[in-house]
């Protein structure tokens, strides 16, 4: 007798759908299985049968024929453990028809036939939709995270039984619904306040202009000086992620298995903050036949932290420059092709010096010129001209240490502030999630009216202080959102001016 049972696989973070045909047939008990299954989906013939015996229900006997469909795309991973048990019993008729052709399945058995979580379930859940079916049986770990998507039943099991009896019409399991508002909810006020970290105002403006036009950000100076404090207080101030901006994200995260805290759903901004002797695999993904998203996907619609930023290997921080330009990442390999979102912005922290001590008025620096030369040398230029914002990040005064209040605004203060900005571009550019760091330059220059105090002030700079044409366009840009911080449709003076400010590697200083 042949069985079909509906399914769903990962690739990259996007899901396809599966099918698993069985048929059963007389014979000497043998199994076969086609279809390009790998290591782990051939194992699955030990683990089912098994979960069926253990589970007090009757393994075919016969030639068993599998076939995974479609044929010329491989299969990998455990989750098709319960459709091939499922489509076993059904060509035996332990399993009516009834529901078998309205509901996909996904799941990992264990021997004594119950079913364990894998990872990748959101994306087979939004692909299980957009097939137009029912629902999805998945194992009762994931059912939160398939929950999350609408108009798709999300039906835990938690045995091989209870999914035999759910599918027969003898059981009945209510579907997952996931209180996605309830997740907002209790991530608000887990961040860090920006208003800890003290003094630094100078830098907490800067900081406040990247969030507000999406800007990458570089912060130089001395050890101890608060650049990691800094920079872990940038996701509390960008605006809060749209459900859509989850949705992506947490596909990142479930196809990654990575922990979440136990939530179905990723609404806090990522912080990925790599070790400086991260390869360049671990930065942009990939690795072997599975390909798995990398620190730039992990950080998609949120923040990467790369602190010590010239102990980086130089291929670690090149294969950057295509994810900073695009927001994707494309991974080609002989066996495979898949693109990552990677949309983030970049901060970086660096010593100005191999001591640290180059820009310290309180500590002499031990560093030869040509030892500085060398340490900055490491960084590409491509690569720095892709970061907008630079920024001096001087040594504390005692008097700032000492003081014990609260410095400056609130994280809550500044993310208002942020949010309005960002409205404003939203409004400006016509599209949800436009910024001025990532709007084409042709739109961006028809919103960029320059006074005529402005316009002078931003010839002088390039004539008097070198600026390149990518320069050019990043002064642009900052004075765009420094005038969206004040709601100012013009380019002012004072918008250029403090636009220029914060291109200090243009002029050298360092």
């Amino acid at each position: 007798m042949l069985a079909r049972v509906q399914s769903s696989g990962v690739l990259g973070i996007d899901g396809h759908p599966l099918a698993v045909e069985v048929d059963v047939s007389p014979g000497t008990n043998n199994l076969f299985m086609v279809g390009l299954p790998d290591a782990a989906v051939k194992e699955s013939r030990e683990r089912v049968s098994s979960a069926i015996k253990n589970s007090g229900l009757a393994y075919p006997r016969g030639n068993v024929v599998i076939s995974l469909a479609p044929a010329d795309r491989r299969k990998e991973g455990s989750s098709l453990d319960l459709p091939i048990a499922v489509g076993m019993l059904a060509s035996t008729g332990q399993i009516g028809p009834g529901r078998i052709g309205e509901y996909a399945m996904v799941g990992e058995l264990a021997l004594d036939g119950s079913v364990r979580p894998i990872p990748g379930v959101l994306s087979m859940a939004i692909a299980v939709r957009d097939e137009g079916l029912r629902g999805i049986l998945v194992p009762a770990e994931n059912a939160a995270e398939a929950g999350v998507v609408p108009d798709v039943e999300a039906i835990p099991v938690r045995s091989l039984r209870e999914a035999a009896g759910f599918l027969s019409g003898e059981e009945t399991i209510e579907p997952c619904r996931t209180d996605t508002e309830a997740i907002y909810e209790q991530a608000k006020g887990l961040m860090p306040d920006l208003s800890e970290v003290k003094g630094q105002e100078h830098v907490k403006r800067a900081l406040t202009v990247a969030a507000a036009g999406g800007h990458n950000i570089l912060m130089a100076g001395p050890p101890g000086t608060g650049k990691t404090m800094l920079a872990s207080r940038l996701p509390g101030i960008l605006p809060d992620m749209t459900f859509e901006e989850a949705l992506e994200t947490t596909r990142v995260y479930s196809v990654a298995n990575t922990p979440r805290n136990g939530q179905a759903l990723v609404v806090a901004r990522p912080f990925r903050a790599p070790h400086h002797t991260a390869t360049s695999v671990s930065i942009c993904g990939g690795g072997g036949q599975q390909p798995m998203p990398g620190e730039v996907s992990m950080a998609h619609h949120g923040v990467l932290f790369l602190d010590e930023l010239p102990e980086f290997s130089r291929g670690a921080l090149e294969v950057l420059r295509q994810p900073l330009e695009e927001g994707l990442v494309h991974i080609r390999r002989a066996a495979y092709s898949v693109t990552f979102p990677s949309r983030f912005m970049l901060v970086v922290a660096m010593n100005p010096c191999p001591c640290g001590y180059r820009t310290d008025p309180r500590r002499p620096c031990r560093c030869s010129p040509r030892e500085i030369q060398r340490y900055m040398g490491r960084l590409s230029g491509p690569l720095l001209d892709r970061i907008d914002v630079h920024v001096e990040v001087p040594a504390l005064r005692f008097e700032e240490l000492a003081d014990h209040r609260p410095s400056g605004s609130s994280t809550e203060e500044v993310r208002q502030t942020v949010q309005a900005a960002r409205e404003l571009q939203r409004r400006r550019y016509g599209r949800g999630s436009a910024c001025n760091a990532h709007v084409e330059s042709k739109l961006l220059r028809e919103h960029c009216r320059l006074e005529s105090g402005a316009e002078r002030l931003l010839e002088n700079a390039i004539e008097q202080l070198g600026f390149s044409a990518r320069a050019y366009d990043k002064v642009l840009r900052l004075a765009r959102t420094l005038a969206d911080l004040e709601r100012c449709e013009a380019l002012l003076e004072r918008h250029v001016a403090e636009a220029i400010q914060y291109r200090t590697l243009d002029r050298d200083i360092f």
